[in-house]
């Protein structure tokens, strides 16, 4: 059986796999610790999950509009405006299942076989499968831990060719939990102007944002036209299964988004959009405490990270990820295990002390693994006791 070379050339998720390989391991009776998730692990808060109860009551289980429904749409430019300071009209937004769709269908828009699109290393492991998927093709730039992770307009313009088409930017970032600041975005939307190129803003971390401050690049000067704004109802509120994200852009974009929506797709789920609808228009008085707790198991994995030889951890100021460096431990060996590469750590890991990380490769930098503190404390004292262990015993 053959399949189309788009599909081909298409890589899986690799953090799918690794929470995919726990849910094995546990099933076969394995005690197996997870730092591989990528969503909190906090309940929908009850007064959403009320509204969509109340939704279905009222029988709102009909086909919404393609692109969202109106009241959702409206309560989106509400919250742009009164959190980011940003204008939109209901017309410019579209909702999708969830902001890897969104994504989709600004890829599926904007860019074809021959453009280009600037991708920063260390990225979100979907970005350059998206950007292939449209038939363009992904340039990468590199950021660095001992830069902090921001990016200069050298860097930027260093990657920028005839073909240069757009530039997706990811604040705070998934996997780094670097969060961008204000020189950097400016240089972003710079270099933008300067050579006609689309900005794709993935946003989705925004509201975790625990030292520094979220800025919205389409608030810069010069940002508004040409960035396409992405967000997500499943970091913030705890909603990752509702499948609800949304784009912010021009009301010709959002236009062609929706037509291309209203042929793949069709609207998103009618009850949790209902349910987003009531979660934007409510203050959000459990988002306080939600980062407190995040911030106290950064903390901790950050200290106990850096006390283990081998490995230097900075502290991320965004999303829920620590990004540590391991290329320290390259090149060491324990019994039959010899660790040349993330890889192999990754494997060593989940023989050795039963813990599952994301090799840093997927996400563009092998010489890290990203590892998640979604999860409760008691499972990061425990998770990374045992892999202080396993780092003792490589030699």
């Amino acid at each position: 059986m053959s399949f189309t070379k788009r599909i081909n050339a298409l890589q899986p998720s690799a953090t799918m796999a690794v929470m995919e390989a726990a849910a094995q391991l546990r099933a076969q009776g394995v005690d197996i610790i997870s730092f591989g998730a990528g969503e909190p692990d906090f309940d929908t808060p009850e007064h959403i999950v009320k509204a969509a109860n109340s939704a279905l009551e009222a029988g709102k289980t009909r086909y919404t509009p393609a692109s969202g429904t109106p009241t959702l749409k409206q309560a989106i430019a509400d919250k742009l405006k009164k959190d980011n300071g940003l204008d939109y009209e209901a017309g410019q937004i579209v909702v999708s299942n969830g902001a890897k769709h969104s994504l989709f269908n600004i890829m599926m828009a904007l860019f074809e076989e021959g453009d280009e699109v600037i991708i920063l290393t260390p990225y979100w492991v979907t970005y350059p499968e998206l950007v292939k998927l449209s038939d363009a093709t992904p340039v990468f730039i590199e950021t660095k831990a001992e830069d902090d992770f921001q990016l200069t307009r050298e860097q930027l313009l260093a990657g920028v060719t005839s073909k240069t088409k757009g530039m997706i930017i990811n604040t705070p970032s998934n996997p780094s939990g670097a969060v961008l600041n204000r020189e950097s975005l400016q240089a972003v939307v710079d270099v933008a102007n300067e050579h006609d190129l689309w900005i794709i803003s993935d946003e989705c971390y925004e509201a975790l944002v625990y030292d520094g401050e979220h800025i919205c690049l389409a608030g810069l000067d010069g940002g508004y036209e040409r960035t396409i704004t992405v967000q997500s109802m499943s970091k913030a509120f705890a909603m990752t299964g509702w499948r609800i994200g949304y784009t912010a852009s021009t009301p010709e974009l959002a236009k062609a988004m929706g037509k291309l929506q209203g042929q793949a797709t069709s609207n998103p789920n009618s009850i949790a959009q209902y349910a987003s609808e009531h979660a934007l228009q409510t203050e959000p008085t459990f988002l306080e405490e939600w980062k407190r707790q995040f911030v106290e198991r950064r903390n901790y994995m950050v200290k106990a990270l850096n006390d283990m030889p081998g490995i230097t951890c900075l502290k991320p100021e965004g999303a829920f990820y620590v990004f540590p460096k391991i290329s320290g431990l390259f090149g060491k060996s324990a019994g039959e295990y010899s660790i040349k590469n993330d890889m192999d750590l990754t494997k060593y890991l989940i023989d050795e002390a039963h813990i599952t990380v994301v090799p840093g490769s997927a996400f563009g930098a092998g010489e890290h693994v990203r590892m998640s503190y979604a999860t409760s404390m008691d499972a990061i004292k425990e998770g990374l006791d045992r892999l202080a262990k396993a780092v003792a015993k490589l030699k």
